[in-house]
């Protein structure tokens, strides 16, 4: 049943979405037959669903890590910010790096600066009180500002009018494989299903994991096994900040080859329905994380092949899965009424 109710309320959320369509003088099916064309009609098409994707899993991932000790990170955008900055600016300055090690270099930092940023919110949720709601998307802001900062006086292209850094070396570039023509999917692909993997095991197979867990559930019970609260959220926002910073790997050393401000449509917030869609549970999230990313690619071709519905239909159909998901409340009240009848 936990797996089905989410597969229910994902087909239903896409059928009310659909509907919408309807009324605004399109036909449902053709609506539906572009999001499939448009998402997996070609090996260019796959590879641009997959693009989408990539940034998508790792920032649920990183949501649903907070969720996990009882935190709520609406700061993945800030920290996937100053990870591709991070990124972007190791490429452009240190060029002399050899080429196996360089992306490994880049993401290591990439790692580290998400890590900080996400850091820096559990710090002042477990040393200082300050709710990490407030401070998540504080920093957001501040990130955006950093970002702006960097690039248009420190490492600023001076090729292009374009707010833009400097191009990375080509020794941090993640070769594009062929088979999707010209959509930049590099093994950042596999970067993402792996880390998905390995939170899996990270939560559910080790001590520490345990401990986030214990915390999420039940703070005065995780306190009393002598098991450090405000140290496992400062940890945990630690590794959530890593696993969204770990986006800039992807976007800069595979697809813009540098940092664009405002390169990302909103992924760190898309994140957290994302990992709502999926429960929190990290392989889960490969499947959500590839679901919305169907619904960006579809909805870039929705104003092309229709006259009546616009891009914005991502984003309502967006909505209403997760409120058909939220409904499971509703689902538990009908089996329980259901029950008390027999």
């Amino acid at each position: 049943m936990n797996i089905i109710r989410p597969i229910a309320a994902t087909i239903i959320g896409l059928f009310l979405g659909l509907l919408v369509t309807y009324f605004a003088g399109e036909n449902p099916l053709n609506v539906f037959l572009i999001f499939t064309t448009s998402g997996f009609g070609s090996a260019y098409d796959i590879g641009m669903t997959l693009t989408y994707s990539m940034p998508l899993i790792l920032t649920g991932l990183s949501v649903s890590m907070a969720f996990k000790s009882g935190l709520f990170n609406i700061g993945a955008e800030g920290q996937l910010t100053m990870g591709a900055l991070a990124a972007a600016s190791v490429g452009a300055l240190f060029t002399s790096i050899p080429p196996f090690i360089a992306p490994i270099f880049a993401g290591i930092c990439a790692i580290l600066a998400g890590g900080i940023w996400g850091g820096i919110a559990g710090y002042l949720k477990a040393k200082r009180g300050a709710h990490e709601v407030i401070t998540t998307i504080m920093l957001n802001f501040v990130a955006a500002g950093i970002a702006s900062y960097v690039t248009v006086y420190l490492l600023k292209d001076p090729n292009t009018q374009n707010p833009q850094t400097i191009p990375i070396s080509p020794n941090y570039k993640l070769e594009s494989f062929a088979f999707f023509d010209s959509a930049p999917v590099s093994s950042a692909l596999f970067l993402s299903i792996i880390v998905a993997i390995l939170v899996w095991i990270f939560l559910y197979r080790t001590p520490l994991g345990y401990e986030i867990r214990a915390v999420g559930s039940n703070e005065s019970a995780a306190s009393t096994a002598c098991i450090s609260i405000s140290k496992t959220q400062i940890l945990n926002m630690f590794i959530a900040g890593s696993l969204a910073g770990l986006v800039g790997v992807g976007e800069v050393l595979s697809r813009s080859e540098c940092f664009k401000l405002d390169f990302s449509p909103g992924y760190g917030f898309t994140g957290i329905a994302v990992a709502f869609l999926a429960r929190g549970n990290p392989i889960a999230i490969i499947f959500s994380g590839l679901l919305f990313g169907v619904l960006q690619k579809g909805a870039s071709d929705l104003e092309i092949f229709t006259h009546n519905v616009t891009s914005d239909l991502s984003l309502v159909l967006q909505a209403l899965i997760i409120l058909a998901v939220s409904a499971d409340g509703l689902w538990e009240k009908f089996i329980s009424a259901k029950k008390v009848k027999l």
